[in-house]
Formats: structure tokens, C-alpha cells, sequence
């Protein structure tokens, strides 16, 4: 199965469980589980190469100019992470069918669920940074809508909000150090940055990209003082907190630490950083377990500690840590899920996480008990279970590690951790479910049915095979994993219980036997915890954010006034700024080009494009004069252009001014026939010098361009070099319109189809409210606006119709060889178009047209795109056109190019938006009783009566 087909899987099913919710609960949990386990399949049908070593890569060229390839690849790495995603993100969906109550909104559950399982899956697998940090926000986004899933509780929508805003500040560190990283590297693919070790280490930005690079894994994976916003995600339903703490989310910081590992790990930097952040870390998470009530909030800081753990010895930068980190992350990965269920069958049962209200459960719960106390036991670090030997590898490679000069700190500290460790687990065991039968339980607490505990007791069982069976079912992926992780050979290593009498060993079961104590004596511990005072990290947050809002109020408030000329001044400013800064701190050469003779037509246009230009400036304030000047102004840069032999340039500006100008005077009818005064003459003086000063240091940038020579080639050389080669046409203009910068063009077809659909529903808002009873009792100046349709005009624009119709279709067709294309037609079609509105009203036309102009932009902009597509098929980059020469007797040879297609969308999409804008604007000014009844009638409604004559004067004239 194609790597694409893997990751798209869960994108594809989340629109399945939404639409299947009202045939049933076990439908959209079905739907949701055949989407994951379609993907884990595909994933496990590769697994047998990846284990022999080898490398499974897809790739698509999107743009490669710019270092955007849709690029996956399937390493050791990959395949544990994206295993763990798949193979528990089914477990979870297992586990939440039974445990949402009817009244949660199942398929949305698990359209979120997906989209946030996909966007894991993104990432595990992709080879393009760019790629990969669009996964990595998507990954903030879902999980923002899982933890905020009951937005019904206010500490659900609260977590949800911390969480967005802490990782997310986090991502955007991560995306300036990726970036840095691509830069130093020279290429965006993962796989090329990961051979630049020496290149990037040796590179000044290495510590400004590591640091980066770091605050997005530390926020992610929770790591300290990011770790508080953990925590407040347990807010969630406890399937979406299961599903986070063990395969997802937290793990993805983890996971980019381990990818990079190869380049950026081995220097002092990322030892300290890395391996004190995980250190602290890890003894935080464990202490602040050890006194935490609420079941989940004690496994969510035991999270914390282990993410720490992990996170510590990838900071060791050593071969065996690395091995140990990949194997405890599976370890982790287990028991935690398993655990994270068992207390929520422990919440669904006895209607509460409160450990202080349970007590005894084993009697009621016998299976639940058992399923808690393995996985329980594992993270404490019991020996013959999975989580003992990832422990005992940990504290080894602290032993053999110098802190700062010191080989006692970091076994001391990992130890003192270790032993917290073992005191929560063995608490989350005895507090719960050891002890005498309560009576005062808020329900009656029972085993579940196999629905709710099927999954964890799968994961049990998992516990226990790895701990005594790990060489054989773990081991191959450890050592596939670990390899992709260090880049290089590794060191020989044995996954088993028994190594012997050695210090790590009686350092693990002093751990056990401290937490044994420190459970005893946690009652004590509890009233000297609760009276100390500490920071409490939700507070600075809460606090730091007020301030940051207070901040941007008051900037904002400063800066945006709601004046535009305020935003240009401070526009134009900085840009004088940074010029003069360009322009004093550099060098320019003397001219090298003498100054050309101005013949007398050149200097009458620029002279009528500067009075016309001024004119404007003095007299904007009187709108339909200043309409006018704009097209005087559009008029002379159109001539200019064709003395220029730029002909296509020259139709393109006719084209746009006719639209315009129409479009503008339809929107003059709404407003006022002037602009009021809102400036003071202070500031309209310093507006002009500094316009005066943009426009001077404007012109001298061009003069200064035309009298020197380039030392390089100019972009123009090489597009008149490859216009007929690269392209296959010969109008240059045309073919970087839809080839060399097709995806400019695409976007901006998209971007005028937006701007038609924002006109279409601001009509359609001012409809629905009381400016339409207004619009249509008011009253037109009928005496000075004359005849609704005149005749002359009626019959010029019917004659004209099929000729410009026609002249739009050979503009068309032409336009890939000689001046025209399809942004050309689409205008002169427009203007066909327009001219029959102009001549008849809105009302005749709109009833006699029979297009959906939504329709039309539509498929104008899907045309484009499938005709981009379909390069990706002839294994070339999206929009590059493909062409060829026939010839077919008796006729001459002709081109065929698949950019007539594009041209064709681009077509479409100017058409629709124009009549679009032009029929929103239309229906704003339709007054009732507009529409004719034949093709050139006047209308009856807008002339005035004739007047009865006197009959004194008609006797006078009777005589």
C-alpha cells in the first residue's frame, strides 16, 4: 500500500462516522475503526522490509523551486511511531464506543478523532519539513477539538484553550528552527538534512535552530515548565486523554527529538538542554503525582515524569540511551493506555476520579483490578514486567553518565525520581482498589462489559509478553527503531530481564522499596505538601496571558484606529526606512546607459498620465469625477503599454478599466456624490510629503534601473530563451501565465472567485435586512438619468453580442502564440456580457440567462486544478504543461497544449466572477416594474404622464 494511500486514510474516513451517526453507535465506530485499521494493514504490509533495513519512500514533486514536495518515507523510526498511532488509535475506538454516553455527538468524536490521527500519522512519516509542520499544526488544531470535546464544562473548553495556545507558540519556535535547519542544509527533505551533521554543527545558526527546534518538542511533549497545560487537558473524555498521554500528541515532541538526533544531537548544547530539561522533568511529573487525588490528573503528571524520562536519555546523546528511549517509549505506550483506561472504567462505574471517595474496588471491580494492578506495576518498574527493563536500561546509562563534571548527579537524581515513580503506582494501586468495601461510593461500582474492558486487557497481556517474551516480539522493532534514530551501527544489546547483579539493579529495587516507604508514610508527606507554598503554574499562565492581552489591546489600540491613511502612512514609512537604510548602507554603481531621446508622443501621454494623476489627488473628493480621471489614467497606461509592444498587456489593462469603470459606476449609485472632509489640513500636508517623498524615491529607484546594466542575467533572458522550448508557445506573456508561473495565476483565479463570493454575500446580507425596503421605496432622479434602455443602445449591444463572443474565442485560442489568452477573453466575454445589462437592465438579462454563476468559478478554478494535477501524472511538478505539433492534411501544422485547459479555468473563473459581482451590485439598484417585456421597450414606470392640456389654449388652436 502506497505510504499517500496510509496517511490519507484517516483524513478520508472522518467525514464516514459524521454521516453513518444516525444508522447507529456501531456504525460510526465501525466506520472509524475499518478507516485506521485499512491504514494499519497498509503500514504492517511494509513492516517486513523496514525490519530488514530497508528505506520505503514516496514522493511527488510539488514545488520543487521552492523546496515543497509531498514526500513520505518509512524508516525503523516511523514505523514504531506510526504502529503505535494505528494500532492504539483502534484500541481507543473500541474503547470510546462504549464509553461516550448516548448523549455525546459520536460522529463528531471520531471525525476529530481521525483528523488527529492522521495528522500523526503526517508526521511520523513525512521527509519534507514543510510538509511535516503543516501536519504538526494540524496536530494542535484536533487536538484543541478532542480536549475541548465536552465544551459544555468549562474546564474542558479552558484545557482545550491552554493547550492550543501553549503548543502552538511552541510550533511556530519549531517551524523558524526547521526552517533554519532546511537553510543550512540547502534542501527541505528530511533525508537530505539528515547526511548534513558536520554542515549544521559546524553552522553559527546550529544554536539558534536547536533552541527553536526544542521549545516546539518541549511544549508538545509537555517537558518543564511547559509540562502545567498537560494536565488541564484531562478535562477531555478519557478515551481522547488515553489516546494523547500514550501513542499521540505528547509523543510528538519526543518523536522529533529522535528524528533529529542524527544532526543535532552530540554536542554539549544539546546534552544540557536536553537531558537537565528531561532530568527536571522527570522528578517534577513524579513528586506532583505522588499527591494528586484525581485519578487521571495523578496518570497525567506520571505522563510528565516519563515523557521526562524519555526526553532525558535522548539528551545523553549516547547509542544505548537511544536504545533505551525507543524501547521505553513502547513500554510507556502500553501500560499507560491501558492504565488511562482502567480509571476511566473506574469513572464510569463509580461515578468519580476522586481516589479519597474510592477504597475496596478490587471486591467489586475483580477485573478491572487486575488489568490496573499489572499495568500499575509495570510503571512502577516490577520486575518481569515490560516497564522494569526500559527502567533498568535507564538508570545504567545514568550511571554511566557525567553531569557538569559529576557522576553521582544524574543517577541520584533519575533514582530519587524512579522511587516517586513507584510510590504513585503502588498509591494508584492500594488507594483504589486495596482496602476494605465502601458504602458510600456515588454509584455502584461494577465490572464493565467486555466493550470497556477488551482493549486494556489486550494491553495488559502486552505488559506481560514484553516483559518476558521482549527479544523476540520487540526486539527486531527496537533495533530498526534505534537504528533510524542514530543514523549509524549500533552497539550489541540483549532486551532481557536478568543482567546480572549490578549497580543499576539494586538502584531499581531501591527504588521499589523507597516508594514502598513513601507510600506508607504519604499522609504525612500530603499535609507537609499542601502546607508549602509553591508557584502554581496555571496562575502564572492565567496571568501571563492577561498580560500579553492587556499588551496587544493597548498596541492595537495605538495602531489600529480604523483609518486606512493611518495603516498606509505607517506602511510607507517603513518601507521609506528600510529603503533609505538599503540605499545609505549600500553601493551603487555610476550609470552605464546614457539617457535616450523622448520623442514628442511619449511626453504628451506622460504628460496627460501626470495631470490626470494630479487631478485626482486635488479632486478624489467628488467621486464621479474622480471615476472618470481613473480612467483617463487607465486609458494612457494602456496606450503606453502598446507603444511599448506589449500588446497583451495593453488589451488586459483596456479590458480590466471597461469592467471596472462599469462595476464602479454601479457601486457610485450607493454612495454619496462626495467625500466629506475627515482630515485636518496638518495632516493632509504630512500626508503629501510623505507620498511626495514614496513617489520620489520610487521614481529614482526606476531611473536608476534604466540607466545601468545588469551583472546577471535578467529573469525576462530566460523566460524569451525557453518560452517556445520550455513551454511550447511564443507568446511569452501567456506562457508565464500558465506555465512558468502557473501557480501565481492559479492562486489569483481563486482569489478573484473569493472576492465575487464576498460581494455575492454582502448583497445578499443588506437584502436580508431593512436596506431593502429602502432600495426599493426610494426614489430615482428619473428627469436627469433619461431613458431606462435606449434604443440605440439596445440594438449596438445585440449586434455586438455574437461579434464579441466570437472575438473572445479567437482571443482565446490564439492566446498561447500570439497576444491574448484566457484572462483576456474572460474579460471581453465579460464585457459582452455586461454591455447587455447596461442596454436592457437587470431584469431582462436575468431572465434570460441560464448559467449559475457560482457554478462557473467553480469550475473555472477545478478545471485549473485537475489540468495541474494531472502534470503530477507525467512525473513532472503541479501546473507544468505539456505540448505537441500535428498536422492533419490538408490543414497546416498546429500546437496542442494542455495549458489551453488552464487557460480554459482561468476563462471561466474571470467570466463568473465579474457577472457575478456585476448581477450582486444589479440586484442592490433593481427597483420594481424594471423588467421589459420585449427586447427594447421602454419602460412604462419611469415616464411621466403627459400633462392634460387647457382647454382655453386648445380652442385657440382649433381656430
Amino acid at each position: 500500500m502506497s505510504l499517500f494511500l496510509i496517511v490519507a486514510l484517516p483524513f478520508l474516513g472522518v467525514v464516514f462516522p459524521a454521516l453513518l451517526v444516525r444508522a447507529g453507535r456501531d456504525a460510526s465506530a465501525s466506520a472509524a475503526g475499518t478507516a485506521t485499521l485499512l491504514a494499519l494493514i497498509g503500514l504492517l504490509l511494509h513492516a517486513p522490509a523496514v525490519l530488514r533495513g530497508e528505506v520505503i519512500t514516496a514522493r511527488i514533486d510539488w514545488l520543487p523551486n521552492l523546496g515543497l514536495n509531498a514526500n513520505f518515507f518509512l524508516d525503523g523510526l516511523g514505523l514504531l511511531f506510526a504502529g503505535l498511532i494505528l494500532g492504539i488509535g483502534l484500541l481507543i475506538i473500541l474503547y470510546a464506543r462504549y464509553y461516550l454516553s448516548r448523549e455525546d455527538p459520536m460522529g463528531q468524536f471520531y471525525a476529530y478523532l481521525l483528523l488527529f490521527q492522521g495528522a500523526m500519522v503526517g508526521i511520523v512519516l513525512s521527509d519534507n519539513i514543510l510538509l511535516l509542520l503543516v501536519f504538526w499544526e494540524l496536530t494542535s488544531l484536533s487536538s484543541f477539538l478532542l480536549i475541548g470535546y465536552w465544551k459544555h464544562l468549562p474546564e474542558g473548553r479552558q484545557g482545550a484553550r491552554m493547550a492550543l495556545a501553549v503548543t502552538g507558540s511552541g510550533g511556530l519556535a519549531m517551524i523558524g528552527g526547521m526552517l533554519i535547519l532546511g537553510s543550512i542544509a540547502g534542501s527541505y527533505d528530511l533525508t537530505e538534512i539528515l547526511r548534513n551533521k558536520e554542515a549544521i554543527q559546524a553552522s553559527p545558526l546550529y544554536l539558534p535552530a536547536l533552541i527553536l527546534i526544542l521549545l516546539g518538542c518541549f511544549t508538545k511533549s509537555a517537558q518543564f515548565p511547559f509540562h502545567f497545560w498537560l494536565p488541564h487537558a484531562m478535562a477531555a473524555p478519557t478515551p481522547v486523554s488515553a489516546y494523547l498521554h500514550s501513542a499521540t500528541m505528547v509523543k510528538a515532541g519526543l518523536f522529533m527529538m529522535a528524528r533529529v538526533w542524527p544532526v543535532l544531537a552530540g554536542t554539549p548544547e544539546w546534552f544540557y538542554i536536553v537531558a537537565t530539561t528531561g532530568l527536571a522533568t522527570m522528578l517534577i511529573g513524579a513528586v506532583i503525582a505522588l499527591f494528586k487525588d484525581d485519578l487521571k490528573a495523578l496518570l497525567a503528571f506520571s505522563t510528565v515524569s516519563n515523557l521526562g524520562l524519555i526526553t532525558m536519555l535522548l539528551g545523553f546523546g549516547t547509542k544505548m540511551a537511544a536504545i533505551a528511549a525507543v524501547f521505553h517509549i513502547i513500554n510507556h505506550a502500553v501500560y499507560k493506555a491501558a492504565l488511562f483506561m482502567t480509571a476511566g472504567i473506574v469513572d464510569h462505574e463509580a461515578h468519580t476520579r476522586d481516589i479519597k471517595r474510592l477504597g475496596g474496588l478490587r471486591h467489586l471491580m475483580p477485573l478491572t483490578f487486575t488489568i490496573a494492578t499489572i499495568a500499575a506495576l509495570s510503571m512502577a518498574g516490577l520486575p518481569t514486567l515490560n516497564g522494569f527493563l526500559s527502567k533498568e536500561m535507564m538508570l545504567a546509562e545514568a550511571l554511566d553518565t557525567t553531569w557538569n563534571g559529576s557522576r553521582l548527579v544524574l543517577p541520584a537524581i533519575a533514582g530519587l525520581a524512579a522511587a516517586f515513580t513507584a510510590a504513585y503506582s503502588f498509591r494508584y494501586i492500594a488507594h483504589v482498589f486495596l482496602g476494605p468495601k465502601r458504602h458510600d461510593y456515588p454509584a455502584s461500582p461494577h465490572d464493565p462489559g467486555p466493550g470497556l474492558w477488551l482493549a486494556p486487557m489486550f494491553l495488559a497481556v502486552l505488559v506481560v509478553a514484553i516483559g518476558l517474551f521482549s527479544q523476540a516480539l520487540v526486539g527486531p522493532l527496537v533495533k530498526a527503531a534505534s537504528y533510524a534514530v542514530t543514523g549509524g551501527d549500533l552497539p550489541e544489546f540483549k532486551l532481557k530481564i536478568w543482567h546480572g547483579f549490578n549497580t543499576a539493579l539494586f538502584l531499581s529495587f531501591g527504588a521499589l522499596l523507597t516508594g514502598l516507604a513513601l507510600l506508607r508514610l504519604h499522609g504525612g508527606l500530603e499535609r507537609g505538601w499542601n502546607a508549602m507554598p509553591r508557584p502554581e503554574a496555571k496562575t502564572i499562565f492565567d496571568a501571563l496571558l492577561r498580560w500579553i492581552a492587556e499588551l496587544s489591546r493597548t498596541v492595537t489600540d495605538r495602531l489600529h484606529d480604523g483609518a486606512i491613511s493611518r495603516y498606509a502612512m505607517i506602511f510607507v514609512v517603513f518601507t521609506l526606512l528600510l529603503a533609505g537604510y538599503g540605499y545609505f548602507s549600500g553601493t551603487i554603481g555610476l550609470p552605464t546607459r546614457d539617457v535616450q531621446d523622448a520623442p514628442i508622443l511619449p511626453i504628451i501621454a506622460w504628460f496627460c498620465l501626470i495631470a490626470a494623476t494630479a487631478l485626482l489627488t486635488f479632486l478624489h473628493r467628488n467621486r464621479q469625477l474622480a471615476l472618470v480621471l481613473i480612467g483617463v489614467v487607465g486609458l494612457t497606461v494602456s496606450m503606453s503599454f502598446n507603444y511599448l509592444s506589449a500588446p497583451d498587456l495593453a488589451m488586459t489593462q483596456i479590458s480590466v478599466e471597461v469592467v471596472t469603470i462599469i462595476l464602479l459606476l454601479l457601486c457610485l449609485n450607493f454612495l454619496p456624490k462626495g467625500t466629506p472632509v475627515d482630515s485636518s489640513l496638518g495632516i493632509r500636508v504630512r500626508d503629501g510629503v510623505i507620498a511626495g517623498a514614496a513617489g520620489l524615491g520610487t521614481a529614482g529607484l526606476v531611473y536608476a534601473l534604466m540607466v545601468r546594466d545588469f551583472a546577471f542575467p535578467t529573469i525576462s533572458e530566460y523566460h524569451l530563451a525557453n518560452s517556445k522550448t520550455g513551454g511550447g508557445g511564443t507568446n511569452v506573456v501567456n506562457v508565464i501565465l500558465v506555465d512558468f508561473r502557473g501557480f501565481d495565476t492559479f492562486g489569483e483565479i481563486i482569489v478573484l472567485g473569493i472576492a465575487a463570493l464576498v460581494i455575492f454575500s454582502l448583497t445578499e446580507a443588506l437584502l436580508s435586512t431593512r436596506v431593502r425596503a429602502y432600495l426599493l421605496n426610494r426614489k430615482p432622479d428619473w428627469p436627469q438619468s433619461g431613458d431606462a434602455h435606449p434604443l440605440m443602445m439596445v440594438v449596438a449591444t445585440r449586434v455586438m453580442m455574437p461579434i464579441a463572443l466570437m472575438v473572445a474565442t479567437y482571443i482565446f485560442l490564439r492566446g498561447h502564440n500570439l497576444p491574448g489568452g484566457g484572462f483576456i477573453a474572460g474579460l471581453i466575454a465579460s464585457i459582452a456580457y455586461v454591455m447587455q445589462y447596461m442596454a436592457s437592465g437587470f431584469g431582462w438579462a436575468a431572465e434570460r440567462q441560464h448559467f449559475y454563476y457560482h457554478g462557473i468559478i467553480g469550475s473555472g478554478v477545478l478545471i485549473a486544478a485537475i489540468t495541474g494535477i494531472g502534470a503530477w501524472f507525467n512525473g513532472v511538478p503541479f501546473l507544468t504543461s505539456d505540448f505537441g505539433y500535428f498536422q492533419i492534411p490538408p490543414l497546416e501544422e498546429f500546437e496542442l497544449a494542455t495549458a489551453m485547459f488552464f487557460d480554459l479555468g482561468v476563462f471561466l473563473a474571470v467570466v463568473g466572477a465579474v457577472l457575478l459581482a456585476l448581477e450582486s451590485l444589479s440586484r442592490l439598484a433593481w427597483q420594481p416594474g424594471m423588467v421589459t417585456e420585449h427586447a427594447m421597450d421602454i419602460n412604462p414606470a419611469r415616464d411621466d404622464p403627459p400633462e392634460a392640456e387647457d382647454p382655453a389654449q386648445t380652442a385657440v388652436k382649433e381656430d
